[in-house]
Order: structure tokens, then sequence, then C-alpha cells
């Protein structure tokens, strides 16, 4: 019978398939750290670090733009470059707009304010002032692909779920591989959820990718 087509339990007898849907896995890597039971909820290292650059060709300006040290990336952070430009000079000041890496506008940035969406960072004014078009280049570099439990607060692409563990896997001594379901119908009581999530708030994203809640009453 072939992987992607089971349409019965292969592992460890238990209420956790809950219907006909035919069952389809793969295997991916667990972040080191993780030790999950079958049945946990998990979602991708999609996103990884931030760092920020003056654009090309440099600035007239001398202030500096300076990345959250605590939290840097935030939810919903996109892979690739985010343009940090200055759309009005100011003496001591300026305003500098801020779009994602398809083009969409996020919002504007006063010198000497904080900017929250995203990304976290901070614009500093310097001895010369901005001009228009002076500007900083933000890249966003794509995450591990590993896999760790969804929790709702992660910024690094898990918050997302993705995938049901089907077997117990414990990574606390480093990475390792783990198989996964990627289609078929749980019982959504026999699932662990990271922190913020329940059946309720997963169950939309899971369905769209195959994966369907059932609510198994008593199981």
């Amino acid at each position: 019978m072939s992987p992607a087509s089971l349409t019965q339990e292969d592992y460890t007898p238990d209420s956790l398939i809950a219907g006909s849907m035919p069952l389809a896995h793969k295997k991916v890597t667990l972040l080191s750290g993780e030790n999950r039971s079958r049945g946990a909820v998990l979602g991708v290292i999609a996103i990884g670090a931030a760092v920020s650059a003056a654009k090309a060709g440099g600035n007239t300006g001398t202030g500096a733009l300076t990345l959250d040290v605590t939290t840097p990336v935030r939810a919903g952070a996109k892979v690739g470059v985010y343009r940090v430009r200055c759309i009005a000079a100011a003496a001591n000041s300026g305003t500098f707009r801020v779009e994602d890496p398809d083009g969409i506008v996020l919002g504007d940035v006063v010198v000497g304010g904080t900017f929250d969406d995203d990304l976290k960072f901070a614009i500093a004014d310097g001895g010369t002032d901005f001009i228009v078009d002076d500007g900083f280049d933000i890249t966003v570099a794509a995450g591990s692909g590993k896999v760790k439990l969804s929790a709702a607060a992660a910024v690094d692409g898990s918050a997302i779920p993705d995938l049901i563990l089907a077997e117990a896997c414990d990574a606390s001594a480093g990475d390792k591989e783990a198989l996964v379901y990627t289609r078929g119908d749980f019982n959504q009581n026999s699932l662990t959820f990271g922190a913020g999530h329940t059946a309720a708030t997963v169950r939309d994203i899971l369905r769209a990718k195959g994966i369907n809640l059932v609510n198994v009453k008593g199981a």
C-alpha cells in the first residue's frame, strides 16, 4: 500500500484517526529540544532572522535604523526584503515609509519613533539629516523548514498549524527525523495543541490543507 494513499491506521492503535479520508504522510525534521507525543499539532519554521543595511548607494543622512533586540521579527512577517524609505525630510527628523517584500505599504514611522508591524525597529537621528529617498533595507531570511509544536504567539512561521505528528518523537538531544500526517480525518480530542491554540482556532486552517478535525465524543 502506498504511504500517500493509506486508508486505515498503520501505527499505534488509538483514537487519533477519526474518518475514512485516505491518510497521507511524509518525513520532516523535528526541532532540537522538542519532545512531542503522537497527535501533536505542528507548525513549520518558515521565517528566519532579520538583518538591516543602508540602501544601495548609501544615505546622505547619518542616522541609523536599529532592529529591536528582543523581537525584531513579528508575527506575519514575510521572507524577503522590506524597504524603508524617507518620504519627507525635516530638521533633526524625517518620515519613513515601510513596504513589505510584495510592495505593500505597512505604514510610516517618524525619526525617533518605533515601527512595529511585521518588523520592529527604531530610526535614530544623526549629525546629518536624512533627505528624501534615503533609506534602509531589512532582509528577512527563510526559516529552517524544521517543525515544532505550533503556538499562537510564535513569530517564526510555526504559529500556522500545518501537520499532525504520526508517531511520538523525542528530539530533546538534537534534531530528529519524524513522521507526520499531511492529510486525513483526526479526532480533535486526541490532539495536542500549543499555547493559544484550540481545535476551534486551527480547524479552518488545517481543513484548507486537507486535515479535517472531528469531534469524537467519548473518545
